[in-house]
């Protein structure tokens, strides 16, 4: 059981300044707990602040069916458990394909990751200050998506030019 506090200090949090981001459209990974994982290149997928940042990129960089070219156009994959921004994927220029049709992204980076999302107690993992930038817009943050699937995808800007 969740304890009011915590459930109160969540819906009051902040929502995503997705329009403080470059790209007019993001993709978004929407993730469960993180689950023992079944493949060669990983051990677990999904997210748990508990993983280390090594199993944690391994856990979130792939595969899903997903446009590959318009994840990477955004320059930035958050990561949300329940709405919320739990981590932020960058470095996502390169993509593979596998047999099922569905994406990893090998070289994505972990520019940072929520230990504690009720407080929101945040670690930033890049030097990268475009990374760094990134992750303390986005952890922790609420970030309402929608999709039948892993990713979904969210215009930043919803202004019109005419």
């Amino acid at each position: 059981m969740t304890p009011l506090s915590v459930v109160q200090a969540l819906s009051a949090r902040r929502h995503a300044p997705v329009h403080q981001l470059d790209a007019p459209e993001i993709a978004v990974l929407r993730v469960d707990a993180a689950q023992p994982a079944h493949d060669d290149d990983r051990d677990w997928i999904g997210f748990a602040a508990t993983l280390s940042p090594d199993h944690l990129v391994k856990a979130l960089r792939g595969w899903w069916r997903c446009d590959a070219a318009s994840v990477a156009a955004g320059g930035v994959l958050p990561v949300t458990l329940s709405g919320y921004v739990v981590a932020v994927l960058t470095g996502l220029q390169r993509w593979e394909k596998n047999f099922a049709g569905k994406h990893a992204f090998p070289e994505a980076r972990l520019a940072g990751y929520v230990t504690d999302l009720a407080a929101p107690t945040t670690v930033i993992t890049s030097d990268l200050d475009g990374d760094r930038r990134l992750a303390e817009l986005l952890l922790g943050t609420r970030l309402a998506s929608h999709s039948g699937g892993a990713i979904a995808y969210v215009t930043t800007n919803t202004a019109t030019t005419g």
